[in-house]
């Protein structure tokens, strides 16, 4: 991480809560009767306990130490969260899945927040896909609308957004899409196949309250 990044998490940490156990207890309490809220904060603890796993299996140092590096990932693991739990792809055994799971859900839940972010998440490629998009659509309006001007903007615009998307992509999944599973009790690790017929491990889980 470079200072510029770590000096913005720091201006976000100010302005943003840290993390903590009962929030989204909290938060049900208050405003539970607004339809979907309960399934939206699920599937946030959920992908930031796949996230946790698949950075587990990866055989990742303990990134106590240095929670904002290691972000090179070779695994060629992959998951997909839903409100139930996560499908886990790629080559692993139920048995040592199973034991990433309840130590992913341990550290993370102990303050190893970083866990929840991971560099191969889809939110990276929406965030890069949205950043290329509105770059683009600002060069297309100041640029001359001849076809080398245009092409040359949509050129920068994609360096840019490469460059931009990272660290943006991090943020987002650390504020938006993921949030500290404190609400969720694993009940089961099995081999399934999912909806398309592909291999995988589904990790079921259950909301309790904190």
């Amino acid at each position: 991480m470079t200072a510029n990044a770590s000096e913005f998490d720091e201006f976000l940490n100010f302005f943003l809560p840290t993390p903590q156990v009962a929030q989204d207890t909290e938060l049900l309490r208050k405003i539970g009767f607004l339809p979907g809220l309960k399934e939206m904060l699920t599937v946030r603890q959920v992908h930031a306990l796949e996230h946790a796993t698949v950075w587990i299996l990866s055989g990742l140092p303990d990134r106590r130490s240095s929670p904002q590096t290691d972000w090179e990932d070779n695994s060629g693991l992959g998951g997909l969260s839903t409100e139930q739990g996560f499908y886990l792809y790629g080559q692993a055994n139920t048995v040592d899945v199973r034991r990433a799971v309840n130590q992913a859900l341990s550290r993370i839940t102990h303050g190893e927040w970083n866990l929840a972010v991971h560099p191969r998440c889809g939110t990276n490629l929406s965030v890069g896909m949205l950043l290329t998009a509105a770059i683009a659509f600002g060069f297309h309006l100041v640029l001359p609308r001849t076809p080398i001007e245009q092409l040359l903007g949509f050129g920068v615009a994609a360096t840019t957004a490469a460059q931009l998307t990272p660290e943006l992509g991090r943020i987002v999944q650390q504020y938006i899409t993921t949030a500290v599973p404190f609400n969720l009790r694993v009940r089961e690790v099995s081999s399934v196949q999912d909806s398309w017929g592909r291999p995988a491990h589904f990790v079921r889980v259950e909301w309790i309250d904190v």
